[in-house]
């Protein structure tokens, strides 16, 4: 379990991961949690940050993968990359051990800063969680998850995708229903906003009492 961070009173931030399947709500819910006040990091943001142009971590990607994956102004074509990475497990695995260090480092400065006295807990949105195997930094693991059929029909509206490439994007993570076994808590974002929004702030409202 996480140490966290540790203020000059001894007081600690407790550290809080959000996670869950592609579309299944957790920008959503993480969002919610920002409304009210809750500190937040989104890990999606730290990894674009990692490849961004002129970054180590874009010429790493290049030196990989190619040319092709960048764009006509030089920055890293994510739908592209995505084709190629999705379809197969290694050239994913090399992506991941270019991108995953510099979120990791981000991620723990970023809870280093925060200030225990003002700030009792707060939460970074982690994707991939449970993939990489990092649930034992936290002190909590909530995962928002809808039920599979709609996370794929999601999943293919959002990002335009056909079924089959959908599919590959779902199988790359654990199971949804693997990741709610695991979690502490859970938020189904299968319902309406209003049943999303309520449990988030029950949840929140609970975590602020412990």
């Amino acid at each position: 379990m996480a140490d966290g961070s540790r203020g000059s009173s001894g007081l600690r931030v407790r550290r809080i991961a959000l996670t869950g399947g592609i579309a299944t709500g957790k920008s959503y819910v993480r969002a919610r949690f920002e409304a009210l006040g809750v500190p937040t990091i989104d890990s999606d943001v730290l990894s674009r940050d990692a490849v961004a142009p002129g970054t180590p971590g874009l010429t790493a990607v290049v030196n990989r993968f190619g040319r092709d994956v960048l764009d006509g102004a030089g920055a890293l074509d994510r739908r592209k990359l995505g084709s190629i990475v999705f379809a197969d497990p290694g050239a994913r695995q090399a992506l991941e051990a270019i991108v995953h260090p510099e979120v990791h480092r981000a991620t723990e400065a970023w809870f280093a800063s925060l200030d225990p006295a003002r700030h009792p807990f707060a939460i970074a949105d982690i994707p991939l969680l449970y993939e990489v195997g990092r649930e034992g930094d936290f002190d909590v693991v909530i995962v928002a998850a809808c039920d599979p059929e709609t996370e794929l029909r999601r999943v293919m509206t959002r990002d335009g995708l056909s079924e089959p490439e959908a599919r590959r994007r779902l199988t790359a993570q654990l199971p949804i229903e693997e990741k709610v076994r695991r979690a502490d808590y859970v938020i189904h974002t299968g319902g309406s906003v209003a049943d999303t929004e309520a449990q988030v702030t029950r949840l929140w409202s609970g975590l602020r009492r412990r």
